[in-house]
């Protein structure tokens, strides 16, 4: 039969809406499409589908076809019987070619093609829904997988409704739904295109091996060019993440080699600067310097963001190799491209991207302190800063707010310092209270798309069973099993998925808790800073400069120890000992009439190998000192001794003689108690979660020291090794 073209119509559905506005014009999508006679809709096979100077295939029985390419390629069909069609694509878009034939088919075949028809165009454009909304709303996204997959007739049609669905996972990161919905898709048609699809879900599911496998089980040969630099590039990123660097190197320049001979220049920089990561990774930061300019040039090449991207991509390796001005330099351009994309197009870059301005800004003023250009340092960071808190960046926020404090703790401006200091302490508690608040919408987010994953499941069975219903009585056997087979799968998979919950929200809870710690942590008791600065300031005062400049030095290594270790959830005893001593160095400076102290270590304790939370022990010696030594009428004796009374267990014992908790309770005012209760909360508070993450690994007991009139107090903690 020799057809001609005399009508072509193009039915164009956006998958992405808003979100395109973001999109990089290099990305690389899926073009699905379908060569159909006009009036019969019986399919073309075997026409040619071509995207000049890269991806190329042909349809199948079915006359449809799947093609990789970006915005902007021209697409061309072409087909011995009909004229060659140019279409330059514009989005990810379904493309129907129509055409008509000369030959009149008779009227009931007619009706039986328009009736087949009809049915198909109703399941593709259920499908077409559920790619325009994939990125929008999941749950919508789903609703039409699920009409879609009632009006599925064929094992050709089940595997694109799954192959949907596992990309619609894969953007909501539901990396292990992902993996099922692909495994069941290859179940119904083999598919290149899915199995890489397949091996990058194992990858981000961080199942390595799985995702290796898959790799190599694909046929280089049956893959397109594009396809053929994705499995290169593929294995070399598993390869990557499991620090295999040689054999990532490898990769990576296997599918460069690809790219650069069919011109594939999206892949050429994304490869050049992927090689140069895995060289850097492996310690040879002078090869990979040499790959990032290469990727460097070529991103310029392209588009300004495309450009940017690389730009902060390879700024961060210039940090990582401590050439801070490289990076501030590559930084500064980064933020003039986004400026000028952002004019030219709304660019709706979010928080989560790496090219936000206030990103940028943090990182250059970073740079610069790291120089020690504090001058230059701090406009940027408060330019983060308020760029962040506009766009509600509460994790810029926080970081470039404490950045900007130890700017000016190293620029020797004190005041200032815990100033911004305690700005960064609120904002602490505003990421903790957000990231409750995610939490929550995540877990009821996964137990949406859970309930439509079940649905899906069931609907996919309920199909087979009522199916099952018209086939002999050897069919029915053999259906029925497949029914059972599939429930059985369905609980699985359903098990699986609790599982996968659980774990999810147990690792949850650990990161409340390691936030808890870091907000416990950053609320050190001011009192003791604004006594040692007025104590500073009476030594100014009496002319005193020596002892000054003296107890100043001692109390600004004090302030360091405790910002450094402020990020920490255990630190080395040792470290704990020094910070101890010259804490309590510096409260007898103060108070050198009212108390003596001694601090006994045990010679048979190895420190090395025990660890401590920081700052858990201050609370008690101030204490000790502030409420018990300093209303003591005599002098008083501070004792700190650290004893190991087991292998695997060490006490710390701290003992004052001052006149108790009782006596010291009375003389309290209000506020002072109010405030004693929060700073006791805290450590409570600590040792809980402690406990709670470590099995008991903290004990701490408080007791009166003796029975006389000034009783003083005792405190005993119990630590355990791990």
């Amino acid at each position: 039969m020799k057809l001609f073209v005399k009508y072509l119509s193009v039915f164009f559905i956006l998958c992405f809406g808003a979100f395109l506005q973001a999109q990089n014009n290099t990305e690389k999508f899926t073009v699905r499409g379908s060569v159909l006679e006009k009036d019969s809709r019986n399919p073309i096979k075997n026409v040619n589908i071509e995207v000049n100077g890269g991806s190329y295939t042909t349809t199948d029985i079915f006359g449809e076809f799947k093609i990789e390419a970006k915005k902007g390629d021209e697409l061309i069909i072409k087909h011995q019987d009909f004229e060659t069609v140019y279409y330059t694509i514009q989005d990810n878009e379904r493309i129907m070619v129509l055409v008509e034939s000369n030959d009149i088919e008779g009227s009931k075949s007619k009706s039986i093609a328009n009736s087949k028809s009809q049915n198909k165009e109703l399941f593709k454009s259920l499908l077409d829904s559920a790619e325009t909304y994939l990125k929008k709303d999941a749950k919508k996204s789903l609703q039409f997988i699920t009409d879609a997959l009632a009006k599925s007739s064929s094992a050709k049609e089940n595997a694109e409704v799954y192959d949907v669905i596992g990309d619609i996972y894969i953007y909501w990161k539901q990396y292990d739904l992902a993996v099922a919905n692909y495994r069941i898709s290859l179940q119904n048609i083999p598919s290149n295109e899915t199995k890489l699809k397949l091996a990058k879900a194992f990858q981000l599911n961080k199942n390595y091996q799985e995702s290796i496998q898959t790799y190599t089980s694909i046929s280089k040969k049956d893959l397109s060019n594009w396809q053929l630099v994705s499995l290169n590039e593929g294995l070399g990123d598993v390869n990557l993440l499991t620090k295999n660097y040689k054999a990532s190197i490898s990769f990576y320049k296997e599918g460069l080699k690809v790219a650069e001979t069919n011109k594939i220049s999206a892949k050429t920089t994304d490869l050049n600067s992927k090689i140069g990561e895995a060289y850097n990774a492996s310690g040879n930061s002078e090869v990979a310097k040499d790959y990032f300019n290469r990727s460097l040039k070529l991103a310029n090449t392209e588009n300004k963001l495309r450009a940017a991207e690389e730009k902060v991509k390879v700024a961060d390796f210039q940090n990582a190799i401590s050439n801070y001005s490289g990076e501030i330099q590559l930084r500064k351009e980064a933020l003039k491209d986004i400026e000028k994309v952002g004019k030219e197009k709304e660019t709706g870059l979010g928080n989560e991207n790496a090219l936000t301005p206030q990103k940028q800004n943090y990182k250059i003023g970073s740079a610069y302190a790291l120089q020690g250009d504090y001058v230059n340092a701090i406009p940027y960071l408060e330019k983060s800063i308020v760029e962040a808190d506009k766009k509600e960046d509460l994790i810029v926020q926080k970081d470039a707010t404490r950045r900007l404090s130890d700017v000016y703790r190293d620029a020797g401006d004190y005041k200032k310092a815990l100033s911004i200091y305690q700005e960064y302490v609120d904002l602490v508690d505003k990421v903790y209270v957000k990231k409750e608040q995610e939490i929550s919408q995540a877990a009821r987010f996964s137990k949406e798309l859970i309930a439509k994953q079940n649905r899906i499941v069931s609907l996919e069975s309920d199909r087979e069973l009522s199916e099952s219903k018209y086939q002999l009585t050897t069919e029915q056997t053999k259906r029925q099993q497949l029914i059972i087979y599939s429930l059985i799968g369905g609980v699985l998979l359903l098990l699986l998925t609790a599982f996968l919950m659980f774990k999810y929200i147990k690792q949850q809870r650990l990161a409340n808790n390691l936030l808890a710690l870091k907000t416990l942590r950053s609320q050190m008791n001011p009192h003791f800073i604004f006594n040692a600065l007025n104590s500073v300031n009476s030594f100014i005062a009496s002319n005193d400069e020596r002892t000054a400049n003296k107890y100043l030095s001692d109390f600004s290594l004090l302030m360091r120890a405790v910002l450094e270790n402020s990020e920490e959830d255990f630190i080395p005893l040792k470290k704990e000992i020094e910070l101890l001593e010259l804490y309590t160095k510096l409260e007898h400076f103060r108070f050198q009439d009212k108390f003596d102290y001694t601090v006994y270590i045990d010679e048979n304790i190895n420190i090395e190998d025990f660890v401590i939370p920081p700052m858990l022990l201050q609370p008690y010696i101030e204490n000790a000192v502030w409420h018990g030594l300093r209303y003591k009428k005599s002098k008083g004796h501070l004792s700190i001794s650290i004893i190991q009374t087991q292998k695997d267990e060490i006490t710390i014992t701290i003992v004052d003689n001052g006149i108790g908790r009782e006596k010291s309770k009375a003389l309290k005012t209000k506020n002072q108690q109010k405030q004693h209760s929060k700073g006791m909360g805290n450590i409570k508070k600590r040792v809980s979660i402690l406990n709670t993450m470590y099995k008991d690994k903290v004990d701490v007991f408080i007791d009166d020291f003796q029975d006389d009139e000034d009783t003083g107090t005792k405190v005993v903690v119990t630590l355990k090794k791990d």
